[in-house]
């Protein structure tokens, strides 16, 4: 206090400040947070003809989005391009060794770990994530959010927990496509364009893609799509400033929601696979 009164330590205040705003918006959010997901069986009983109506505009997308699929046609594509790099450089690199037939299982181990639940967090983040929050933002400059605190209907189940549950429910059969567009690319590239033997490449494949694998990646993209929907409605749901603060905070977070899909994917990696990877490459 002394040293607002003096005046003094300019720059020592202004870092201790900005540090302070830094743990003020940390509990905030975890407040917001709390409420999103303690609100969901509420948004889920009481609207549930907007939670269809959000999968439906999630999924195939609205206005000119629609015309090209929405985010079915963005993950899609984005893992088709994953999935062939993957057999590509797996195919070449491997081929250095002498040992281009484990192809398959590169594909089977690559796509399912790491490769396919980055590329849907990253595009659920593009997306979904950044369409909310540009959504949210918009209603909270134009005063609708506070239209419907007036009209006695609570903001934060209606616009952000219907957003959080229809974001979780469509990444589900998104994440399917995901995966099985990243595999058919790998074994189109590698037995079509470097002409493998199909045979060769689905023995290793099928050996080496267990179902627990496929199953904990299904739950690390349910994380991640929590996480993301949750990041995007908050900063749209607390944007200011007209249409350039709407744009700052579709910035900050797709920024914070990338962040948090790899850090999921590399916690979870630890957590489920360890040091050692969990495999044994044999045969």
């Amino acid at each position: 206090m002394a040293l607002a009164h003096l005046g003094k330590f300019g720059a020592t205040r202004a870092r201790v400040a900005r540090a302070s705003r830094s743990v003020d918006d940390i509990g905030r959010q975890a407040v917001f947070f709390t409420r999103a997901i303690a609100y969901i069986p509420w948004a889920v009983r009481k609207h549930p003809k907007e939670v269809l109506r959000l999968i439906a505009e999630i999924s195939m997308g609205t206005g000119a989005l629609a015309l090209i699929g929405g985010t079915v046609a963005v993950v899609g594509f984005l893992t088709l391009a994953s999935g062939g790099t993957i057999a590509i450089q797996g195919f070449s690199s491997l081929g250095n060794i002498g040992v281009e037939a484990l192809t398959g299982f590169f594909s089977a181990f690559i796509n399912v770990r790491i490769a396919a639940p980055v590329i849907a967090g990253i595009g659920l983040s593009a997306t979904i994530g950044a369409g909310s929050t540009a959504q949210i933002g918009a209603m909270r400059i134009s005063e609708e959010i506070d239209a419907l605190e007036s009209m006695a209907i609570s903001s934060v189940p209606y616009v952000v927990s219907t957003r959080v549950v229809a974001g979780m429910l469509a990444i589900l059969p998104l994440y399917s496509l995901a995966l099985v567009a990243s595999f058919l690319a790998g074994r189109f590239t590698t037995v079509v364009i470097f002409g493998q033997s199909s045979g060769l490449y689905d023995h290793y494949f099928t050996t080496f893609l267990d179902p627990v694998d496929v199953a904990w990646s299904f739950v690390q993209v349910l994380v991640m799509a929590m996480l993301v929907m949750l990041i995007h409605t908050y900063y749209g749901y607390n944007a200011a400033g007209g249409p350039s603060g709407v744009g700052t905070a579709v910035g900050r977070g797709v920024r914070l929601s990338l962040i948090c899909v790899v850090a999921v994917t590399l916690l979870v990696s630890l957590a489920i696979y360890g040091g050692s990877g969990n495999f044994n490459l044999s045969g």
